[in-house]
């Protein structure tokens, strides 16, 4: 539709266009004409009419473009327009987003801007981004410093009540005179430690009803107040800090013994359910022994008899037990005394070989000295070399005189009962 527009806007424009150039090319050959004379250039004509009727007939079938061209409008996305004619003024209604017709000439359409709009103040003048400052004061005459936002958009179907009734632009018409308005006559209910801190949000909540109040009657309607920072005066701000920190101490310590109350609530609660639990333990338990002792009562009924049988089959148990103990005894007694006697017996037979066969030694020894004894008759002089080879270990060199004088064999031999007497002749 936008196109269309442009295409008869564009051609009724050009149907103007060259009625006024016809009119203007002929008069301009007419000025040429009346300024040559009689005399004048052979190319010009001596008179050259101008064409009203065909311009008259160009401007006039221009129009037929040009009204549907300017009688068609089209609303944008996002906003909302008015009919606002000639005559009567503004016409009720609403024209939204699309394309719409109006009586060309005799209407006109004005467009109101429908999407979310903020308006918003700062701490300071900031000419760069059209924001003005805002402060007020407080309860003690402080003057504080106001940073707020406020989210508002236009009620859609009051468009024609504001083009018609309120100033326009509206947002430094109405909406920012109605702000400033609103926290300057909140604020002075509260102090500066309030506005800051304890009632920042009642005051929020206070302003922004109010705001939305006054300025729904004007038809726009406010989605949000922000109140994004206060600034404080210098030395209230110093001191204002050091109260703040003691409050915070404060609450602190308040917390914590809250803690700490709490944490002795629960042990007192810990304490009870601790001795609920002993008790029920307890209770439990003796009806637990009670039990215990009901199934042993009535397990006695059967276990007594089951006893007395257990200790007649000990006692039976430990007669035969006895009566083996003292077969036992006695095979082991008859076992020691077959043993005795046959150690008796073995000894003697031990006694009678020692005796034979001492006797043989003895005998044997006898002869073996009756035999020496016969051998050393027959010949004397073993002796000394018997004597010599006893000696030989320690006497190296021995000298005997001939006669036989002072050896002290002959002592020896003169002392021993088994020594032979040796014939002098044999001595030397």
């Amino acid at each position: 539709m936008l196109l269309i527009k442009y295409l008869l806007l564009t051609a009724g424009g050009g149907l103007l266009i060259a009625a006024a150039a016809t009119l203007l090319f002929d008069l301009y050959a007419l000025i040429r004409i009346r300024r040559a004379g009689p005399d004048g250039e052979r190319n010009v004509p001596a008179s050259r009419p101008v064409r009203w009727r065909l311009a008259g007939k160009l401007a006039a079938l221009a129009w037929l473009p040009l009204l549907p061209g300017l009688g068609l409008t089209v609303v944008p996305s996002g906003s909302g327009a008015v009919r606002v004619s000639q005559v009567s003024g503004t016409r009720p209604g609403v024209l939204y987003p699309g394309t719409h017709w109006v009586i060309p000439l005799v209407q006109s359409v004005e467009t109101f801007d429908i999407r979310d709009q903020v308006f918003s103040t700062s701490l300071t003048e900031d000419a760069r981004k059209k924001q003005e400052s805002l402060t007020v004061q407080s309860r003690e005459g402080l003057v504080l410093g106001l940073a707020v936002t406020i989210r508002y958009r236009l009620d859609p179907r009051r468009l024609d009540y504001i083009h018609a009734n309120l100033p326009q632009p509206l947002g430094q018409e109405i909406i920012a005179p109605v702000i400033t308005s609103v926290f300057r006559q909140v604020v002075p209910n509260y102090t500066v430690r309030e506005v800051f801190s304890v009632k920042r949000e009642e005051v929020r909540q206070t302003c922004m009803t109010a705001i939305t109040r006054k300025l729904e009657g004007d038809g726009v309607l406010v989605k949000e107040v922000m109140l994004r920072d206060i600034a404080l005066p210098p030395d209230y701000a110093k001191g204002l800090e050091g109260l703040l920190l003691k409050e915070q101490e404060n609450e602190k310590l308040g917390l914590e013994i809250e803690i700490k109350q709490k944490r002795v609530r629960t042990a007192e609660l810990e304490a009870e359910a601790d001795k609920v639990r002993q008790v029920k333990q307890a209770e439990a338990q003796a009806q637990v022994t009670v039990l215990q002792s009901k199934a042993q009562a009535d397990a006695m009924q059967y276990t007594l008899p089951l006893k007395e049988k257990q200790i007649q089959q000990s006692r039976l148990e430990a007669e035969a037990r006895k009566e083996a103990t003292v077969k036992n005894a006695e095979a082991a007694a008859q076992a020691k005394v077959i043993d005795g006697k046959a150690e008796l017996e073995r000894r003697n037979f031990l006694a009678e070989a020692e005796g034979r066969r001492i006797r043989l030694i003895a005998g044997a020894d006898a002869e073996r000295l009756k035999t020496e004894a016969e051998v050393l008759k027959n010949n004397p002089l073993l002796i000394q070399k018997i004597i010599a080879e006893k000696l030989s270990d320690k006497v190296q060199i021995m000298m005997v005189p001939t006669d036989g004088k002072f050896f002290f064999a002959n002592d020896v031999l003169r002392g021993n009962p088994m020594a032979v007497t040796l014939p002098k002749s044999d001595e030397r």
